[in-house]
């Protein structure tokens, strides 16, 4: 599923190179941009479906923290990724403590802000994957993705988030393990193609690897979503 994105920020040529950027991460779209808090808040009392904030916290009618605080108390539950200068520990800590999910000191560049996104749609594959009633473990995973590791580190170059989505939904969504040649078919992709993300995902110990047998020459890697 796409994730629609509203860039609050009140430079005009900063607004529209983010809204640049965020057309050029395969599975993000730009929902609008607002120039100021109160035009952020318009927007999203409106019917037009928001699921990630990219808000700058020097805007003309106020601070980000006090616009994060009104959507808050309105029920808007978006998340949010602070794109901005501040550098103020406390402003930091007070981000966080509001549930700002990632933070993304200018200037910066298209790379970084790539990177940015694809950990956050990291995080979503993970969360909508997730069963209802989750063990310790993943919910570590899920944290996990919003923070830096090798497991959650920007994907190499030539692979794409929306793809790495498909790729997890599909494993975790199946009873049995699957070969590369599986997964080719169910996200439609080259066999090539579909054993690259899954043996990124098994360096990063999220699936498990194991011989398949039975049929004629060299076994087959099956791959399953570790679960413990």
């Amino acid at each position: 599923m796409t994730v629609r994105v509203l860039v609050v920020e009140d430079e005009a040529v900063a607004a529209e190179a983010h809204s640049a950027y965020v057309g050029r991460v395969p599975g993000f779209e730009v929902a609008g941009v607002a120039r100021s808090a109160g035009e952020a808040m318009r927007h999203l009392a409106g019917d037009r479906h928001v699921d990630l904030l990219l808000l700058d916290m020097h805007l003309p009618d106020g601070h980000g923290l006090g616009l994060l605080q009104r959507l808050r108390a309105a029920g808007h539950l978006c998340d949010v990724i602070a794109v901005t200068s501040a550098r103020d520990a406390d402003v930091v800590r007070h981000a966080v403590a509001q549930g700002v999910v990632l933070y993304l000191l200018k200037p910066f560049t298209f790379a970084t802000f790539r990177a940015k996104l694809e950990q956050y749609a990291a995080y979503r594959a993970e969360l909508a994957g997730a069963s209802d009633d989750v063990a310790q473990d993943e919910v570590d995973r899920l944290l996990g993705t919003l923070r830096p590791s090798s497991a959650t580190a920007p994907l190499p170059k030539g692979m794409s988030a929306e793809s790495m989505r498909q790729v997890t939904e599909v494993l975790r969504g199946s009873d049995t393990p699957l070969s590369a040649t599986e997964m080719a078919a169910a996200i439609g992709s080259s066999r090539v193609t579909a054993r690259r993300y899954l043996e990124h995902l098994a360096g990063a110990d999220l699936v498990t690897r194991s011989p398949r047998y039975g049929g004629s020459g060299r076994p087959e890697v099956e791959y399953r979503w570790r679960t413990a």
